[in-house]
């Protein structure tokens, strides 16, 4: 392959994955809902880029469940259900279960001062559960805390499903956003779960895991915008 060939060849994987992640965080924000039809052309105007690159980051999309091939009618946004996102949910706690017991069983100092330093970093913002926008800010510190917990885990294929795992639920949750967790200390059950995690109490902490997560997803199930 000659230099131009090889430019040519980085430069669409590149375009590639600037568009996959630019639909993907999309989806994932709810600005791209549910069932939404993906049209190419569309989308190479709205992400300024080419119909090649738009169609693999599509296929990718495909991959990661978080967009529905169609045969030759396209590409649509994935549908949400109530039955999925439990389905989720229950995958996700057999997943950061395992995970953090593997980070207590292995993590050092280093893994715990990181998990303090998430945890101060995400109750510095979380009054904004009471606000009817999170913020992207929220966000970003909601996932890095969640990821410190089972940072010591040294198992690639464990934290690439973990990840995807908590993505996919964490669309559900922006979906319906709408609802407020006035009625429930979601703080207080972060600090619970470090607080079992630093003591290397794993069952605690599993325990402490799952009931986070299901709350949620009881939450969530609430919203109009879920179909049954």
């Amino acid at each position: 392959m000659d230099s131009t060939s090889s430019t040519l060849t980085q430069a669409s994987v590149t375009l590639t994955d600037q568009a996959y992640a630019a639909i993907r965080m999309d989806i994932l924000n709810g600005k791209l809902m549910p069932c939404f039809k993906l049209r190419v052309e569309h989308l190479k105007g709205s992400y300024g880029t080419g119909a090649s690159p738009i169609r693999e980051a599509l296929t990718r999309l495909t991959g990661d469940g978080l967009v529905h091939a169609e045969g030759r009618k396209g590409f649509r946004v994935g549908s949400v259900s109530r039955s999925e996102l439990f389905d989720i949910t229950e995958m996700r706690i057999l997943l950061e279960c395992h995970a953090i017991r593997q980070s207590i069983d292995k993590g050092d100092d280093a893994w715990e001062a990181a998990i303090m330093v998430a945890f101060y970093r995400l109750s510095k913002l979380d009054s904004r559960l009471f606000l009817a926008s999170l913020g992207e800010e929220w966000e970003a510190r909601h996932k890095e805390f969640h990821t410190a917990l089972v940072s010591a885990c040294d198992s690639d294929w464990l934290q690439s499903h973990r990840e995807n795992l908590f993505d996919q639920s964490e669309r559900y949750r922006r979906i319906a956003l709408s609802m407020k967790n006035i009625d429930r200390p979601v703080p207080e059950e972060h600090k619970a779960i470090m607080t079992a995690t630093l003591a290397r109490d794993s069952e605690t902490a599993c325990v402490l895991m799952t009931e986070h997560f299901r709350r949620t997803a009881e939450a969530v199930s609430r919203s109009a915008l879920i179909e049954p």
